[in-house]
């Protein structure tokens, strides 16, 4: 953008720090540097005022502009690039729509319904499956009262499900287990639409005697739903669209878990969504949208950063970003082979090239949207920002941003070395 908009640029260069290779082109010297920490488009009167009629400085205010904005645009049409060849090889796109709900599901007990499309969750707006995630991700874990009735209803669905679990046997028929699965169905809605523990615990035992018979299960009297003091749910308010108005659902649970291995609450998806078709027309529309749905959650997350919902261990560096791409890539190739490790990787890779292109837009000195805002204030009050305030908040900038990676990369390889 600066030299169709004719700047002279001095040097371009990927990466910072000491050189490691470069060649000259033209008025130009193309190089890459040691520290793949950024990079930079050095321009005759960047940062120094310049008599040349082609330098930086003396370009019109629009022009400086537009050369601000283009590095992290062209983040962006990347990451639309890269979310293109993610989404290419899916037979069917992710839907907000719920099309069917697991046995035991927590959230069609308190109030999700088969056909409702989440169009917000948490006060967040879920457009696409990856705004929904995350919501999903943001959402706290509370304390609820063990006697709600609620709990009771979702701790008989649950006992259901232990109890199937448990005593299904091995090999069973499929024609058997889809009648099963059925009768098991048929149970979870019926104790959803209970008005009373009495009346749940009537059907709890009414379907517990039907299983047993399918399974093939001798019972000898029904178990007793524990009450407890408190429990821990991801308890969420929503907003669906349900046959085409808009209806607020308030503390719709999630099943949530633990495990042997961690005892922190663990929260599960209990059902499935609606297939979106894919065509030549949803792959492009799921390319922009998913796309913008990032954007949102980059802005999301710095949000939470600044309200104190994420902390400084949320944030990587080169190094944890490094570790990450192997993690995600072992675990795609060890349980969907090579394609779905490459595609995990390119993923992974738009992600950061879209969180690159909206952080370095953020009005702070040093980076790209700080330098905006110095061209803005020139426009509003029709002169520059000293070049020398200009230079020292940049430099000011700079320093803490240098601070700020290196501090973060220690944690990251202090993470590496613990097994954080």
């Amino acid at each position: 953008m600066a030299k169709k908009s004719g700047v002279k640029v001095n040097e371009f260069s990927l990466g910072m720090g000491p050189k490691i290779v470069s060649f000259q082109k033209g008025e130009t010297t193309y190089s890459l540097r040691a520290f793949p920490i950024g990079g930079f488009c050095a321009m005759e009167g960047e940062d120094e005022d310049s008599e040349n009629p082609r330098a930086f400085n003396n370009a019109s205010i629009p022009k400086r502009m537009l050369i601000i904005v283009a590095g992290a645009a062209m983040n962006i049409v990347f990451g639309l690039i890269l979310m293109f060849v993610t989404l290419m090889p899916n037979d069917a796109f992710t839907s907000t729509t719920v099309s069917q709900f697991e046995p035991y599901s927590f959230s069609a007990v308190t109030g999700l319904q088969e056909g409702d499309k989440i169009v917000r969750l948490n006060g967040y707006r879920t457009y696409t499956s990856t705004d929904f995630s995350f919501a999903l991700y943001t959402l706290p874990v509370s304390d609820i009262d063990g006697d709600e009735f609620s709990i009771y209803k979702e701790d008989c669905v649950f006992d259901l499900y232990v109890y199937v679990r448990e005593h299904i046997p091995e090999g069973m028929p499929d024609e058997d287990f889809a009648a099963m699965y059925a009768v098991w169905r048929d149970a979870s809605s019926k104790i959803a639409e209970t008005r009373d523990k009495e009346e749940a615990y009537a059907v709890f035992c009414d379907y517990y005697d039907r299983l047993s018979v399918l399974l093939g299960d001798e019972i000898d009297g029904y178990p007793e739903i524990e009450i407890q003091q408190s429990r821990k749910r991801f308890r969420t308010d929503m907003t669906v669209l349900r046959n085409g108005e808009e209806v607020e659902l308030s503390s719709v649970d999630f099943l949530t878990y633990r495990t042997e291995e961690n005892d922190e609450p663990q929260l599960q998806i209990d059902f499935y969504v609606e297939p979106i078709e894919k065509t030549a027309g949803t792959l492009i529309t799921q390319t922009f949208s998913q796309t913008v749905s990032v954007v949102r959650m980059v802005w999301g997350s710095l949000i939470g950063l600044v309200k104190g919902q994420f902390s400084i261990n949320d944030l990587s560096g080169p190094v944890g970003i490094a570790s990450t791409l192997t993690d995600v890539a072992g675990e795609s190739l060890r349980t969907s082979g090579f394609g779905s490790a490459v595609m995990s990787i390119v993923y992974v890779m738009m992600v950061i090239t879209v969180n690159l292109g909206v952080v370095n837009m953020l009005p702070f000195p040093a980076l790209d949207g700080g330098r905006f805002l110095m061209l803005l204030i020139e426009a509003i009050f029709k002169k520059p920002v000293p070049r020398k305030v200009e230079s020292i908040i940049n430099a000011v900038g700079l320093v803490l941003l240098l601070a700020l990676t290196a501090v973060i990369a220690v944690k990251d390889v202090w993470k590496i070395i613990v097994g954080g």
